[in-house]
């Protein structure tokens, strides 16, 4: 058995600690060997503790004291185990005790922190789920698509001969205000029918099926053509002249997100406000204003915005002419219509050729337009009709035969979100027009995919200015636009000009134009036969009906 040699111990004459250099290992002794093995996983502790305070006395008397604690023990014990087992485990918990009873004061900022990274993470996660809804895979038409990405198209080409003049930002309406005095009534032409109230009592329950009225003739005459305000130029009744629907689009401007555009003509001392023909103004514009999905850009798509718009205003012809008593009577006015010819069926509507005050020396008359007339009390009552029209419940996010009967408040906020410039040019419209009352039809298609076949779910009626009320519509703010836009015009000197508000940014550009332009070669093209949106024929529409039915009948089966 080989000998143990303790070996010479060095002395370090110069400090604590071995000497700078080792004195030479006994040959004996084996090489790289630790003096106490250890694992990589293994924590390596402390030699001694310098930091315990040993006059806390609960510490003392809690018996859980560190490892570090010397502990008495006798001589005999000693003898027989010389060695100490030093265990380095925490001490055990206490149960049902709050966690933060025994941490250290200076370890609370460190819990708030965490708890903040908590909610960033919570919120990262809300953010991802919002992210994968409006990406979702299995979408074909990209319709959760985000809303910014969509570019917008001018609604005229700008030519390179216009000369812009000047352009006004909407923020600059929104400190506007004037205020006018009730108009008078010049003349009123045409004829009304009586609104059948039996249409109030329609619940999605009970829908009816929206007819069609292709025998009936529908009028969207511009201002310079109409010769009833010619007639009153001549006149000099007035110095501006222009149409409820002109009127409507300038007074809600600062709600537009769709590109327009107006035509101004300034003669003598007069200025006429007209529209292009085949003017976006004569369609109506459908989920203008939301914000969060995007509608197909492709023009042939059902749902792209310029199919919605046709469809749209089909839809809000139709609806104004079904909900009224068709037993022959009418309430006749001062003149026949203007538009219509010997012998021609013609919708129900009456124009009210009214003047405002301005200033001193400049009146505005514009035609208002009314669709139905009713007797309460026996007084004589004008009503506007219109409709919203639901296209697709994916891209609202609300399904109007489920949610109409029941949380109606819901889907009117929802199309005041989607539609809040609609809404708005048609409260202005009742308004100028002077109508006591305005009604709202809920319009649906009768599968999502059929846009030649709807179905009238429900019907609303609301005081124009109640209405104005709620949805933040203010009356001298509207008049105020048209009244800087007038102000601006009149300086204009005499010729053709165009307002066009900007497809990408919320402000409107007064350009100087030819006097021929939108005339013979400035007349945009018709789009081909093939790409324009043509009525459905008997035919193609029955079989869409019973295609549509067909369907219905094997989701139920």
């Amino acid at each position: 058995m080989t000998e143990f040699e303790v070996g010479a111990v060095p002395f370090n004459a110069g400090g604590w600690g071995p000497p700078e250099t080792p004195s030479q290992l006994l040959p004996n002794h084996p090489p790289n060997v630790p003096f106490l093995p250890f694992n990589r996983s293994e924590k390596l502790g402390r030699i001694a503790d310098w930091t315990k305070n040993y006059n806390n006395n609960k510490n003392r008397n809690s018996g859980q004291g560190s490892v570090f604690d010397s502990i008495p023990f006798d001589d005999d014990d000693a003898a027989a185990n010389p060695f100490h087992e030093v265990i380095g485990k925490a001490p055990a918990r206490p149960k049902f005790v709050p966690r933060w009873r025994f941490q250290h004061q200076r370890q609370l900022p460190q819990r708030r922190d965490e708890e903040v990274e908590a909610k960033k993470h919570e919120q990262e996660k809300e953010r991802a789920r919002r992210d994968r809804h409006y990406n979702r895979s299995g979408n074909k038409n990209n319709h959760n698509s985000r809303r910014e990405s969509v570019v917008f198209k001018s609604s005229v080409d700008i030519q390179p001969e216009w000369n812009m003049l000047d352009q006004i930002p909407f923020s600059s309406f929104s400190k506007l205000s004037f205020s006018v005095q009730d108009p008078e009534d010049l003349l009123i032409c045409g004829a009304l029918e009586s609104y059948d109230r039996s249409y109030d009592r329609i619940n999605p329950k009970n829908e009816k099926r929206l007819e069609r009225f292709k025998n009936r003739n529908f009028f969207k005459v511009t201002t310079t053509d109409d010769p009833v305000i010619r007639r009153l130029a001549n006149e000099d009744k007035a110095t501006v002249f222009a149409t409820d629907s002109i009127m409507s689009t300038l007074m809600c401007a600062p709600r537009s997100v769709y590109s327009w555009d107006i035509v101004v003509q300034r003669v003598g001392n007069k200025l006429f406000f007209d529209k292009r023909d085949g003017s976006q103004l004569d369609l109506l514009s459908v989920n203008e204003t939301c914000q969060e999905v995007a509608l197909p850009e492709a023009k042939e798509d059902i749902n792209s915005a310029y199919s919605l718009s046709v469809e749209a205003a089909y839809i809000n012809q139709n609806f104004s002419q079904q909900v009224l008593v068709r037993n022959g009577s009418k309430v006749e006015f001062d003149e026949p219509n203007p538009f219509a010819g010997e012998g021609e069926e013609v919708a129900s509507a009456a124009y009210r050729y009214r003047r405002w005050k301005l200033d001193d020396n400049m009146f505005l008359i514009a035609r208002c337009e009314v669709q139905s007339a009713s007797e309460a009390n026996g007084q004589q009552s004008f009503m506007t009709l219109n409709a919203l029209n639901e296209f697709d419940p994916k891209y609202s996010g609300i399904d109007w035969r489920k949610k109409l009967e029941t949380q109606r408040g819901a889907v009117l906020a929802t199309e005041l979100k989607n539609n809040a410039n609609k809404l708005a040019k048609w409260t202005a419209q009742a308004l100028l027009a002077s109508a006591d009352m305005m009604k709202l039809g809920y319009v649906s298609r009768v599968h999502p995919r059929d846009h030649f076949n709807h179905s009238i779910l429900s019907v609303v009626g609301y005081k124009p200015k109640e209405f104005a009320t709620q949805i933040n519509l203010n009356t001298n703010n509207m008049w105020g636009i048209v009244k800087s836009i007038v102000d601006l015009c009149m300086k204009l000197k005499e010729g053709k000009y165009v307002l066009v508000k900007d497809p990408s940014k919320p402000q409107v550009r007064i350009y100087e134009v030819p006097a021929d332009a939108f005339e013979n070669d400035y007349v945009e093209e018709p789009l081909p036969e093939d790409e324009q949106v043509q009525p459905p024929t008997e035919e193609e529409a029955l079989a869409v009906a019973n295609d549509v039915e067909d369907i219905v009948e094997e989701a139920v089966v």
